[in-house]
């Protein structure tokens, strides 16, 4: 009896392991394929397959590849790795995993900018890869990492108290970053472009068809990481509040994304706007930053006021619409107030 609820305990305790994101064999795989593809720099490249099976060819020239300067935290890249490093650590106790976390935690430190920004690729970033950057959360997904290491959180206790340090004082710049950045129209404070000029702080252009604006995307990413901020000032107050009036003031009501057929197209697909009064509410990708009207855009950068007068490739191609803020206006701002008494 004592050897089946020692069997049952040592199962249970596997399926307990399972029930997580990666398990066994295929963590070990993961993290191996992660310590591959990490460059000299500590950081990451970004798009590539983390769970591959790579061959000794691709083992060969991945080692080849480490001095290249493609690492970056667009799409989640290096942050993202950073994490499933310190779960590897944490469950199978492989010391290369604690020490490439921690060289990626490095790199981040390193690529932060004096004014407390972080570019989307470093180093020797270039055109638009050295803005500050909101898109896809990629300064958020560092702050959180760094909020995660001085709290001991998310499998990061091993990290330093040297190092926990540093990412406290840039989590302090990079507030300041966020704060300094916030849009004002008319002297209000509303939200955030996706990315922002290193120097002037003034929103910027990336992509052809990604102008200066006010993001109805990416600024709930930051809005949600100034509400987690225990005891917070007047002016991370006023930076939420003004965001999320500009929220409600910026939401599209009675519409409809929807996919319907077109035979001429490419695809055979295509988006259209329909009006629909039971609709949930829509956000724009991008407003523009006096009219602070929605706009879109194709390849040719001029701006359109309805998605109808976009190129096809881009109308189907990128996300111009989205329920973005519907959880921080319904749920996650009423909590905070409530917290706040």
């Amino acid at each position: 009896m004592p050897r089946l609820r020692s069997l049952q305990l040592t199962l249970l305790i596997s399926l307990l392991n399972c029930a997580l994101p990666v398990c066994g064999d295929d963590l070990l795989q993961t993290a191996n394929n992660i310590l591959l593809y990490q460059r000299n720099t500590g950081g990451w490249p970004k798009n590539y397959d983390r769970d591959a099976k790579l061959s000794e060819a691709d083992r060969t020239q991945l080692k080849l590849d480490k001095a290249q300067t493609d690492s970056t935290i667009d799409n989640g890249a290096t942050h993202r790795e950073i994490r499933i490093l310190a779960k590897a650590y944490h469950r199978l106790g492989n010391q290369q995993f604690r020490d490439a976390a921690v060289a990626g935690v490095k790199y981040l430190l390193q690529a932060q900018y004096d004014n407390g920004g972080w570019p989307q690729r470093y180093p020797q970033p270039s055109s638009y890869h050295k803005h500050i950057t909101y898109n896809d959360d990629a300064m958020i997904g560092v702050m959180n990492l760094f909020r995660n290491i001085v709290q001991g959180s998310g499998d990061l206790e091993f990290v330093s108290s040297d190092i926990r340090r540093q990412c406290d004082r840039a989590l302090q710049r990079g507030l300041q970053c966020i704060l300094k950045t916030q849009i004002r129209v008319d002297g209000r404070l509303t939200a955030w472009c996706a990315q922002h000029d290193v120097k002037t702080l003034a929103p910027a252009k990336a992509r052809s068809y990604e102008l200066p604006s006010i993001s109805g995307n990416e600024s709930v990413g930051i809005v949600r990481y100034l509400m987690k901020i225990e005891d917070p000032d007047s002016d991370v107050v006023a930076a939420i509040e003004g965001a999320i009036s500009w929220f409600e003031s910026a939401q599209l009501k009675g519409l409809r994304q929807i996919k319907v057929e077109a035979p001429a197209a490419p695809n055979g697909m295509d988006i259209k706007i329909i009006p629909d009064p039971s609709a949930p509410p829509l956000w724009a990708r991008f407003y523009d930053l006096q009219t602070q009207q929605p706009f879109f855009c194709s390849r040719d950068g001029i701006p359109k006021k309805t998605i109808a007068e976009i190129s096809h490739e881009r109308r189907n191609g990128y996300s111009w619409l989205g329920t973005y803020a519907t959880e921080l206006l319904q749920k996650h701002y009423p909590l905070w107030k409530k917290n706040r008494g």
